[in-house]
């Protein structure tokens, strides 16, 4: 008998998190870190002048994200380093289960397609099965193939592969396979759809991209929470990257695994039950979902009106409010993703984020939400806000530097200029140096990413990654930005191309010739008018400079094989490979195991 009540059941747990204590002290390191950031910043930059008005305004639009990044992750690295149980201090529910509790709970597993090469989506699925039928739970589940797919092509290869899964599994598993006429929602409405249709067969909700992979004993430790914690509403995993032959992908996420453990850590430590949402590789619990997280049509024409399109962490905002609980599992090797395998893919990902997240401005006055997922919703704004704040500086900086008398500091003070420089520089980087320290304190951590030494190269190569990257993304951000707030031209919501595949150099130029002019503005005037600057410039704007060749050589298959076969970007997956993983056979993971066996 299924407990479909949507009122949440008070859980034993609450006692023990002292979370408005939490939240007062994170806001007071946040808020005085800024002050006195603002403060160098006026010291730096005397307010004596429109323009250094201006360069502090702009540098306060861009304080939030490293701020909240940087104390996030002190706090991850000392519950890394100090805690017993770090999973445990920071989502007590995770001791309420033993792991052996009988699975009695109805699951629907919900997995998400439009446009997506369907045989990739069933190799995904097949481990994952097969984990539960030996397990003996497969009648608690039904995995349904929510289809958005509109190209006809890609349709007939959809319903044949299905198909033929389902024929394959109809002794095991019950699995539906239901493509929409049109995907009117997007992805929130094909949910809904599910939600309408079938939601109330099922106690819990799986969600999944086309790209997610999760095992059995993954999939059944959520459920096992779920079950123990009636308040719980929404239990987001980690997702981590899968491994990849991409030479992209292999730096960016070997980059997020080390950024998103202790700022998630952090970040969970103070969020506690108003945790994220990321929309896959997460369970809900369908009762409540389905009564009040249906995602209102928002008012107006244009690109910010109509369907919510970065639903997410709206539905994770009304499920707080409803009163049930949202927490994150930080646990490493629970559930994988893949990341796109260019620039030109990871570009067309974020900007549909960005798109989204300019949406939440319309539901900041939404009533009866809780002030931690107002926070969220202004902190998801700012994340693409404070692109075009650092550009506009760029922008002024080198203005003044054209302007300048070359014998002289171009604004301000050098001293407290360059102190500001490295403070914020660090900032940005605190995540990852916190998992860094982590990783090479403990022996079989080192080991898992291949050594010590390979991988504080790894570290090197990624830091030139992300430094290159970051001008790229943030000058794409302000030209999206502007077409879609001034020009009122929104994005196209179409599917991403998960193969590794090159780009070639007329693509390159077409789409980031603004990217190349801007720095190669900027590094001539610096090189001609200021040389000794050279150093920022290069910080700042090298990678607008380069971004052509950047976007050329990181999708270049060749390149691709090399970084594979010499560990670059290497992670735990490659050296150690998890036995879920191994029924993929993933080519990044076979090479690694070659290696392995030469080595040994």
């Amino acid at each position: 008998m299924l407990d479909r009540t949507t009122a949440p059941v008070a859980s034993a747990l609450s006692v023990h998190a002292p979370l408005t204590g939490r939240r007062t002290l994170y806001c007071a390191l946040v808020g005085a870190t800024t002050i006195g950031l603002l403060w160098l910043a006026a010291d730096a930059v005397p307010p004596r002048s429109v323009g250094a008005i201006a360069f502090i305004a702009l540098f306060a639009i861009t304080l939030p994200w490293s701020v909240i990044g940087f104390w996030n992750a002190c706090i991850g690295f000392a519950i890394m380093r100090g805690a017993r149980d770090p999973v445990g201090a920071v989502n007590p529910l995770t001791r309420t289960i033993r792991g052996d509790e009988p699975i009695c709970a109805a699951t629907a597993i919900l997995v998400c397609i439009r446009s997506e090469i369907p045989t990739q989506v069933t190799r995904n699925l097949r481990p994952l099965l097969e984990g539960l039928a030996a397990a003996a739970v497969a009648p608690r589940f039904h995995i349904y193939l929510l289809s958005d797919t509109g190209d006809g092509k890609l349709v007939a290869a959809e319903e044949a592969c299905f198909n033929a899964f389902i024929a394959e599994w109809r002794t095991g598993f019950e699995i539906t396979y239901r493509r929409r006429a049109n995907n009117s929602g997007f992805k929130a409405g094909n949910i809904r759809d599910f939600c309408d249709k079938w939601g109330h067969a099922c106690e819990f909700a799986i969600t999944f991209d086309a790209d997610s992979f999760m095992p059995a004993d993954a999939v059944l430790r959520i459920v096992r929470i779920m079950q123990a914690n009636p308040a719980l509403g929404i239990l987001q995993t980690l997702a981590i990257g899968m491994p990849s032959t991409s030479a992209f992908a292999r730096l960016f996420q070997f980059g997020m695994r080390l950024g998103m453990h202790s700022h998630t850590l952090g970040a969970a430590w103070w969020q506690g039950d108003c945790g994220p949402y990321w929309g896959h590789n997460a369970i809900l619990r369908l009762a409540p979902f389905i009564e009040h997280c249906k995602m209102p049509i928002l008012p107006g024409r244009g690109p910010l009106g109509g369907d919510v399109l970065s639903h997410d962490q709206v539905e994770a905002a009304l499920m707080r409010r409803a009163g049930f609980a949202v927490r994150v599992l930080p646990v490493e090797g629970m559930s994988w993703e893949e990341n796109p395998p260019t620039l030109m893919e990871f570009i067309r990902r974020d900007l549909r984020w960005c798109h989204g997240n300019m949406q939440y401005w319309r539901l900041l006055t939404m009533p009866g939400l809780k002030p931690v997922s107002r926070f969220q919703f202004v902190f998801a704004i700012l994340m693409y806000l404070g692109s075009p704040a650092w550009m506009a500086l760029l922008a002024l900086g080198t203005i003044a530097i054209a302007l300048s008398d070359a014998s002289s500091a171009p604004i301000g003070r050098s001293g407290p200029g360059a102190t500001l420089f490295a403070i914020t520089l660090f900032m940005i980087f605190a995540p990852k140096m916190a998992t860094c320290i982590d990783l090479l304190a403990r022996r079989t951590a080192r080991q898992a990413y291949g050594g010590a030494l390979r991988f504080l190269v790894n570290v090197v190569s990624e830091s030139l990654f992300s430094i290159l990257l970051s001008p790229i993304m943030a000058l794409t951000h302000t030209i999206f930005l502007f077409r879609l707030i001034v020009l009122r031209r929104g994005g196209t919501w179409n599917s991403q191309n998960r193969v590794s595949h090159a780009v070639p150099w007329s693509l390159a130029w077409t789409r980031l010739w603004p990217q190349t002019l801007a720095g190669v503005v900027v590094c001539g005037v610096i090189a001609t008018r200021m040389p000794h600057y050279i150093g920022y410039a290069l910080m700042s704007a090298g990678g607008l400079a380069l971004s052509v060749p950047f976007a050329v050589a990181t999708a270049s298959p060749l390149i691709g094989r090399l970084f594979t076969q010499w560990g670059v970007g290497r992670i735990p997956e490659e050296t150690e490979p998890p036995a879920a993983l191994a029924a993929l056979r993933l080519p990044a993971m076979e090479a690694g195991a070659v290696e392995i066996l030469q080595r040994s």
